[in-house]
């Protein structure tokens, strides 16, 4: 669901509550186009979950500015990893065992250029179903490819049909080329 009022802690910093956050994969956070972020500033963005032990452990995604005023993160794979250094640390923020935060803080342009963002945050820019694709195509060829023998070493079986490897390996980059021209090449 789209949050639109966030929580001020701070002048500059602000938090949107998630609840049920272990239910989510991605978040999108956008600027809804009414108030820009002034002049030289723009907003680094945070995730904070509860750890096991209830405390809070608060990661940075990346950020949005005046000139990229959305993006989306994956959130799904941070549940468990270390948290990082954030501007929330001083602020006592109620926290729940089922409820998580992005937090944002309003900072100049040049450290948001510096700050490194959690590595699994990121998007991937491929369709999860070309991925899909992808994976399955590189396992298929692998498996296939684990049986090829060389001519000297097969054994007549007249019952048993052989596909060369080249065939195999032909149709694998067929399709692999076809996919990146046209990722629904297949529905025709």
């Amino acid at each position: 669901m789209v949050q639109a009022a966030p929580q001020q802690v701070a002048e500059d910093k602000f938090v949107f509550d998630l609840p049920d956050y272990e239910n989510i994969n991605h978040v999108v956070v956008f600027m809804l186009g009414t108030l820009p972020f002034p002049e030289g500033m723009g907003g680094s963005v945070y995730f904070c979950y509860p750890d096991q032990s209830g405390m809070a452990v608060w990661q940075l995604l990346g950020f949005v500015t005046n000139e990229k005023p959305s993006a989306i993160f994956k959130i799904s794979g941070l549940k468990s990893g270390k948290g990082s250094q954030h501007p929330f640390g001083a602020m006592n923020l109620p926290q729940t065992p089922t409820v998580a935060q992005i937090g944002i803080s309003v900072e100049l342009l040049e450290s948001l250029a510096q700050q490194t963002p959690v590595a699994n945050a990121a998007v991937s820019s491929v369709d999860s179903f070309t991925e899909f694709t992808q994976k399955m195509l590189d396992n298929f060829y692998n498996f296939a490819s684990s049986f090829a023998v060389t001519q000297a070493q097969m054994t007549p079986n007249p019952s048993e049909a052989f596909i060369p490897a080249s065939v195999v390996l032909k149709w694998y980059e067929n399709f692999q080329r076809r996919l990146t021209q046209n990722p629904l090449f297949w529905k025709t």
